[in-house]
């Protein structure tokens, strides 16, 4: 996948495969693909301390304006998928992550994906032009764009 890397490291998770997740065939269903690269968003900010209650508790939507995704291999019941996850560095308040969707058997990747989420307020609906202050400095220690004792 192209693109900077923001943190040193990528959030990986993992996904048996179970019939839920597949076509008639067997296949992963397209819009599965979607839904693990929520989760594996999700599983990472809460891996760095962010819960997505908090941004919920706080009255922030984050709508995906942007979708991309770009199948190379297809995923089937009983196989392992590894979900690779990171966020581009920030620009502005729209949040940019990359996605690296691998057979996790052969480490090949089966689709790549970016997803944009722009900040949306809760009541008004209009798109915020500044994060709430603690959603921004806990997206400032992800990035480390702050120092911890900074406020």
């Amino acid at each position: 996948m192209g693109g900077d890397r923001a943190l040193s490291n990528v959030f990986e998770y993992s996904v048996q495969i179970h019939p839920h997740h597949t076509d008639y065939a067997g296949i992963v269903w397209h819009g599965t693909y979607v839904a693990w690269m929520e989760e594996a968003r999700v599983e990472f900010l809460r891996s760095h301390g962010i819960n997505f209650a908090d941004w919920v508790a706080a009255g922030v939507d984050l709508p995906v304006v942007d979708l991309s995704l770009r199948y190379r291999q297809s995923l089937g019941l009983g196989m392992t998928a590894l979900i690779r996850a990171w966020p581009e560095p920030r620009r502005g308040v729209r949040l940019i992550w990359q996605y690296d969707i691998q057979n996790a058997h052969t480490a090949e990747t089966c689709v790549a994906g970016t997803v944009v989420l722009a900040p949306v307020d809760h009541q008004t609906r209009r798109v915020l032009r500044r994060l709430p202050d603690t959603l921004n400095y806990a997206l400032d220690q992800l990035y480390g764009d702050r120092k911890p004792d900074e406020a």
